[in-house]
Parts: structure tokens; C-alpha cells; sequence
């Protein structure tokens, strides 16, 4: 009997190197060709108001190489490295010592304390010590150092913060603005240094995450619940905002008259888009919601007898505390007066720090019990497949019209809530922008994840507000970067890496909040051909 035998082909495999070199020369290329109309040009405007183009062949060089070098360490030595993690020590049969336990060292934890207190007892000293360009760059050791510590701590403690995390969590932000007053105070050797101060921290990395925590919860009953894609969620933003400023201005009308009612026409609203919606399903949804986040804004704009257009609406009155006291200096019942304490305008962002924070509270308790009722079991039914969830005799036009409504509800206390905060609003506060980086959060949060969206809301906002800080890169960059505005690519950079390391978001499951608790087993007659 004949055997027949092909001849195989010679082939040598390519080295660790040869790949790395060939995937950053690839790396490099394609950073090239994305970048060079985006980085290695810029259009300006030269002393005669005529267009030019400015070349910048250096800038873009720069990022074609960090590119193209961060590819090649990570396929010549991160990649081994990553591999070699997983296999276990022949002799011991153990496993190597992870990568956290050999960064996060004890004695490294101390120093970063130490450098992390020095730094901020002597910040006010710093410029005139070693000059202004070196104190910036100290700033940023600070920050590092602060980091590095927090990450350090969360480490040690892991088991503990994973088992009580949300605990944890509502304490440290109901204690963030004592924390930041009590560190700025004692930096500043006064408390009113310490409440002045405050004002940033307290505004734009307390007031501004939880402003989008809120609405991403919102949006989280529509699309991550319901699985409705809703890309004209800021709408219901934007009826909020305007039903607060038009009431308010108008006729007078107190904050806590006008949150429900905010709320309830947000709602009406968000009904009046499930109808013509209820039919639709995947990209015309999306479609359909973006034409209405539009259709809303250009009725601002051009409504101007009532919303008075591009100009906005100004003058919109403060919220006072349940009318007991006020946040106007010139008024007989302001704060200041009343509980005989020295005069501030930090009373006001705090106060307004602990509102947002219960209405996002809030927010997350309706979520959560909405969920064990059977309208949620029936959100996650029709979010898994529509027509099973038809066939189980659920009403899906009432459902999703239930979804909207809710999600939209949320969206206008927030908007009322950013009209009171704002004390302006104009339609360029609600273009489609803010509807894409709200989804974002959501997305990268994990659909469904209460927890996971909050997280993406502090990296996402948050990072934005980071970037604020950072003016010691004009030093390396020129004195016209301008670090705020690569946030959409830091964006970006976010989506894709948390895509690729966790698909489903930080804090992603599709878990059903209705399951047996007690494991049974299934008798052989039912697993039978046919039966199962």
C-alpha cells in the first residue's frame, strides 16, 4: 500500500525582535497617515486675516516615534513578560509574584507619603524657592505621589473595599468636601483660605462628575436596562435646564416647586418619544433619538420669544435651603447672618455639592428598586430579545414608554439642577456632544452597572478637570498647548484600550435580577432528546 507524503514547506519562524520591529514599523505608518493632516498641519490666521497653514513636521515626528517605540516594548517585552506570568516555577510549582506586588511596596508607599505631605505643606513656597518652571513640575511629582499612595492603599485593602465598597464609596463623598476644606485650611493656615480655596475642588471635581453620575443613571434605565440606543438623551436635559430658567425667572417659583415639575415635563417628553419609537430597534432607534436631541435644540435656538435664542437665559435665581435661609449676601436671612459665621461663597457650591450628590442617590435607589419589580424584569427582558419577551405576554409599548419616561425624569431634575448651578443656559449646552460623552460613560462604565458607570464618570470628567491643572506642559509642549482639548482623544484612547481589556465596561454583567437562590438539580427526564 502506497503512502503519499507532502513535502512541507521550510519556513523559519520570526524572532520576538523581527515581529516587534515589523508590528512598530506598521504602528509607526499608521500613525502617520491618521496624523498628518490632524497633528503635522494646523490652519491660522496671520496678521492680514488670511488662512495659512502652519507646519508642524516636528510634533507629528514625535508622535509617529512614541508610537512606533511603545509598540515595539510592548511586543518585544510586554507581551513575554505578560506570557511568563502565567507559567508556574517548575521546581516550586508556583506561580511568579504579580506585577502589583512587586510595584506597590511598603517602603515606596512611605516615601510617597512623605514627599506627597512635604510637598503640600510647602506649595505656596515652592515658586519662590526654585523658580516658577520647577515648582510646576514638583506640582505634578505631588500629584504622582498622591496617586501612587491612594493606589497603594487600595491595594493593601482590596478584600476589605471590594466587600464593602459602596459603603465606602457614599462616605468618601459625603465627607470629600470636609476633606478638601480641612486640607486647604490647614495648607493655608485659615479656615476662610481653606473654604475660599475650595471652591474648585468642590465645583468642578464634585458638582461636574456627579452631574453626568446622574445622567449617565438616567441614560442607564434607557440603554443599559431596556436596551434602547438613545443618542438624544440631552434633550431631557435641556427641557429640564429651560423649564427651571423659564418658571424661575418669570414667575418666581422656588427650586423645590420646580425639580418635580422639571422632572415631570422631562418625562412627558421622553413619552412623547417612545411613540413614534416603538417599532424601531438598533440603528434607526439611534436615528430616530439623535433627530430629536436636535429637533429640541433648534427649537431653542429659534424660539427666541420664549427662550430667548443663541443669547440664553440669564438672572436664573439661586436655590435657597428650603427657604429658610439664603445664599445672597445681600439678603436678611443669608447664611452668613443667620448662623453668625464669617461670609463665603463656598456655602453655596457645598450646599449644592450635598443636593446633586442625594439626587444622584436618588437616582441610584429608584434604579435599584425598579429593577427587583416587574417593570425592571421586564426592561431586562425586552433588552435581551423582544420577541421572546412578546411572547411571555409582556406589554413592550408600555415598557419602553416607562424606560423613557423614568430616564428622561432624571434627565430634567439634572438639567434643573445645572440651570439653578449655571445661573445661565444657552443651547450650546446641550449639543450632540454632551449626548455622546454621557453614552461613553455608560458604556465604558459596563451597561447596567451602577457602580461601573460611576467610575467611568470620575476617570472620564474627572480626567477632563485633570487636564485643567497640568500648565507645566506648556513648558514642554509651548506656551500654546493647550492640554483640555485632547480630551475627546484621551476619549477616545479610553474606549478602545477599556474595549480591549474589558469588553463589557469597568464593571460590566448581564446578571438578571430574578434567579433561584438555591441550586436544584434537573431530573434526567426533562434533558432528554427533544425535551430540553
Amino acid at each position: 500500500m502506497a503512502v503519499t507524503v507532502s513535502p512541507e514547506r521550510d519556513t523559519v519562524a520570526a524572532t520576538p525582535m523581527q515581529r516587534a520591529l515589523r508590528e512598530a514599523f506598521y504602528a509607526g505608518a499608521i500613525a502617520l497617515g491618521l496624523f498628518v493632516l490632524f497633528i503635522g498641519l494646523k490652519t491660522d490666521q496671520n496678521i492680514s486675516n488670511e488662512l495659512i497653514l502652519v507646519q508642524r513636521w516636528g510634533l507629528l515626528a514625535a508622535v509617529v516615534i512614541t508610537t512606533a517605540v511603545g509598540r515595539f516594548l510592548y511586543v518585544a517585552y510586554g507581551q513575554p513578560f505578560l506570557a511568563n506570568q502565567k507559567i508556574a516555577d517548575v521546581a516550586t510549582g508556583l506561580l511568579p509574584a504579580s506585577v502589583a506586588s512587586r510595584f506597590f511596596l511598603f517602603p515606596a508607599f512611605i516615601v510617597a507619603v512623605i514627599v506627597a505631605a512635604l510637598l503640600f505643606v510647602f506649595s505656596r513656597s515652592l515658586a519662590g524657592w526654585v523658580g516658577a518652571e520647577p515648582a510646576g513640575y514638583l506640582q505634578f511629582l505631588r500629584a504622582l505621589a498622591v496617586i501612587y499612595a491612594l493606589a497603594c492603599v487600595i491595594y493593601y485593602f482590596r478584600g476589605f473595599i471590594h466587600a464593602n465598597f459602596t459603603k465606602l464609596g457614599i462616605a468618601a463623598l459625603v465627607l470629600y468636601p470636609i476633606i478638601v476644606v480641612g486640607m486647604l485650611s490647614l495648607m493655608s493656615w485659615s479656615l476662610v483660605g481653606g473654604l475660599q480655596g475650595s471652591l474648585k475642588w468642590v465645583d468642578n471635581f464634585g458638582i461636574q462628575i456627579l452631574i453626568y453620575v446622574m445622567l449617565a443613571w438616567g441614560l442607564n434605565i434607557v440603554v443599559g436596562l431596556a436596551g434602547l440606543l438613545d443618542l438624544g438623551y440631552v434633550a431631557f436635559y435641556a427641557v429640564g435646564a429651560y423649564a427651571y430658567a423659564l418658571l424661575g425667572t418669570h414667575y418666581g417659583l422656588s427650586f423645590w416647586i420646580l425639580l418635580p415639575a422639571a422632572g415631570a415635563m422631562a418625562a412627558f417628553w421622553g413619552v412623547l418619544l417612545g411613540f413614534p419609537v416603538l417599532r424601531l430597534r438598533g440603528d434607526y432607534l439611534a436615528i430616530v433619538t439623535l433627530a430629536f436631541g436636535e429637533i429640541i435644540r433648534l427649537v431653542i435656538i429659534n424660539w427666541r420669544e420664549v427662550t430667548n435664542g443663541s443669547a440664553g437665559i440669564s438672572g436664573i435665581p439661586k436655590v435657597t435651603f428650603f427657604g429658610l435661609m439664603s445664599f445672597n449676601v445681600s439678603d436678611p436671612n443669608y447664611i452668613g447672618k443667620v448662623l453668625n459665621i464669617a461670609t463665603s461663597s463656598a456655602y453655596y457650591k457645598i450646599f449644592l455639592y450635598y443636593l446633586i450628590l442625594g439626587l444622584a442617590l436618588l437616582t441610584a435607589f429608584v434604579t435599584v428598586r425598579l429593577r427587583r419589580m416587574p417593570v425592571g424584569r421586564a426592561w431586562e427582558a425586552l433588552r435581551e430579545d423582544e420577541i421572546a419577551c412578546r411572547s411571555l405576554g409582556i406589554n413592550t409599548t408600555t415598557t419602553k414608554l416607562t424606560a423613557f419616561a423614568t430616564g428622561a425624569m432624571f434627565g430634567g431634575f439634572a438639567g434643573s439642577f445645572f440651570a439653578a448651578r449655571q445661573g445661565f443656559v444657552s443651547p450650546e449646552s446641550f449639543v450632540f456632544l454632551e449626548s455622546a460623552i454621557i453614552l461613553a460613560i455608560v458604556v465604558l462604565g459596563g451597561m447596567g452597572s451602577l457602580v461601573g458607570i460611576a467610575v467611568a464618570a470620575l476617570v472620564m470628567i474627572g480626567g477632563t478637570e485633570v487636564l485643567r491643572e497640568l500648565d507645566f506642559l506648556k513648558q514642554v509642549f509651548g506656551p500654546d498647548f493647550t492640554p483640555e482639548l485632547y480630551r475627546m482623544l484621551l476619549f477616545g484612547m479610553a474606549m478602545v484600550i477599556v474595549m480591549l481589556w474589558k469588553p463589557r465596561g469597568f464593571v460590566g454583567s448581564r446578571e438578571p435580577t430574578a434567579f433561584l437562590k438555591v441550586r436544584r438539580a434537573v431530573s434526567s427526564s426533562f434533558t432528554k432528546e427533544g425535551h430540553g
